[in-house]
């Protein structure tokens, strides 16, 4: 059965005007929006070149480079490929246990110090009466944050210097104590770097924390002072539930790069000694000292891409959990 030419012409008379609006929608949803989409425009361009374009270069991990060309693009491109070859070289060592230790060990402590530590920090400023002193106390624990570690690593050589640091001139002698060679020991370190660590970056968790309790509705308080509640009891009832998503949030960014560490942290504060590497060694560094001693870009390479897949899997693993004990507090 062939439709008519009246049924023909009755399709197209309706379907006309549905195409026209949703062409004028169209048009008005870019004049409405448009002007969101320029300006964000820059800052994607940034994104997408400092971001997304360098991910071409994890393929570096898979092959040998050989500066053979006049430039490094041609050399990248003339290069074989060599499989898996550069993992195979950094876990074929005997350090590949020790640094994927200690670099997974301190981070685990860092991630528990900075989440307990923040929030105790976060609640004595938020229970403080005089504002000022607690804006002052702030400024004062957030100030570290700021130093560069080459100055950290020069502030607690003052305090370990065999000869002539504070801690073996006047504080050890004071508690009746023998003298400790800090950077010949490595055990003292497993204790130092956490304490140096947390010192630097509390204040920066502490303030996050404090943010999110004073965007807490004072309604909710005062309710339970009626009620007769404590202050214990409205910060196990009130407060600790209601900044949960922001303590679970900051967790899983710092799990993401559990593989990472602070370099500095662990170069300089340490000042690069030998005999603290059983301690202080981990991927970064281990692969700093391999790359500036065979300059093998590929093992390099492979090293990070490695850390960056590790710690997307963690949060994503970490997400997962979180999602099936309470769906509203996932990250996504």
């Amino acid at each position: 059965m062939t439709p008519t030419t009246e049924a023909v012409d009755a399709v197209a008379k309706t379907s006309v005007p549905k195409t026209k609006s949703r062409t004028k929608q169209n048009i008005g949803y870019w004049k409405r929006f448009g002007p969101f989409y320029i300006m964000m425009a820059p800052a994607l361009l940034v994104l997408l070149l400092n971001n997304y374009l360098p991910m071409l270069g994890s393929l570096i991990a898979f092959k040998q480079i050989e500066y053979t060309a006049d430039s490094f693009i041609q050399s990248f491109l003339d290069s074989k490929w060599v499989g898996l070859a550069n993992f195979d070289y950094l876990f074929s060592t005997t350090d590949a246990w020790t640094i994927t230790r200690n670099t997974l060990l301190y981070n685990a402590i860092f991630i528990f110090l900075n989440l307990v530590i923040g929030v105790t920090f976060a609640l004595l400023f938020n229970a403080m009466r005089n504002r000022r002193l607690a804006k002052l106390h702030q400024t004062v624990m957030f100030l570290p944050y700021f130093l560069s570690m080459v100055v950290i690593s020069y502030l607690v050589y003052a305090f370990l210097n065999p000869d002539i640091g504070i801690l073996n001139r006047i504080v050890l002698p004071w508690l009746g104590v023998e003298p400790i060679d800090w950077y010949s020991e490595p055990k003292w370190w497993l204790i130092i770097l956490p304490i140096i660590n947390t010192w630097k970056g509390i204040g920066y968790y502490a303030v996050i924390f404090l943010a999110a309790i004073i965007g807490i509705d004072q309604e909710y308080y005062e309710a339970a002072t009626i009620d007769g509640a404590s202050r214990w009891r409205q910060i196990r009832s009130i407060t600790l539930p209601l900044i949960r998503p922001v303590m679970i949030i900051l967790t899983l960014l710092q799990i993401g790069r559990i593989f990472y560490s602070d370099f500095g942290l662990f170069f300089q504060v340490t000042r690069n000694s030998g005999i603290l590497y059983d301690t202080t060694l981990v991927i970064d560094t281990y692969v700093y000292q391999g790359f500036i001693v065979s300059g093998d870009i590929g093992m390099s390479s492979a090293a990070g891409l490695y850390q960056a897949l590790v710690g997307f899997v963690l949060v994503l693993l970490s997400n997962l959990v979180i999602r099936r004990i309470s769906k509203d507090d996932a990250l996504f």
